[in-house]
C-alpha cells in the first residue's frame, strides 16, 4: 500500500529529474568530450610504448562509472541522485591493467 506521502515523494523526486538531469548531463558531456581525447591520447601511448596507463583508465572509469549512475537515474531505477550532487561512486567494475 502506498501512502499520499510516498507517492508526494515519488512525484517531487520525479519533477526533480528535469533540472538535475539537465545539468548533471552537460557536466557529463563536457566530461565525455575530455574522455575521447584522453582515448586518442591513451590508444597513442599505448601503441608506442606498448602498454596501457593506469591514470588514464582509471579517468575514464570514473566517467563510466558516473555516467552509469547518470542513466539508472534518469531510467527511474534509483533516486540516487548522479554527479554533482552526490559524491564521485566506486568504480562499477575496476581497471584490469
Amino acid at each position: 500500500m502506498t501512502f499520499p506521502r510516498k507517492r508526494a515523494n515519488e512525484r517531487r523526486e520525479a519533477v526533480l529529474r528535469i533540472p538535475i538531469g539537465f545539468v548533471s548531463g552537460i557536466i557529463l558531456g563536457f566530461w565525455k568530450m575530455l574522455v575521447e581525447v584522453v582515448l586518442i591520447i591513451h590508444w597513442f601511448l599505448a601503441i608506442i610504448t606498448g602498454k596501457r596507463n593506469l591514470n588514464l583508465a582509471n579517468f575514464a572509469n570514473a566517467w563510466i562509472t558516473e555516467y552509469y549512475g547518470f542513466t539508472r537515474y534518469m531510467n527511474f531505477t534509483t533516486n540516487e541522485r548522479p554527479f554533482p550532487f552526490t559524491p564521485l561512486h566506486k568504480p562499477v567494475r575496476p581497471v584490469v591493467a
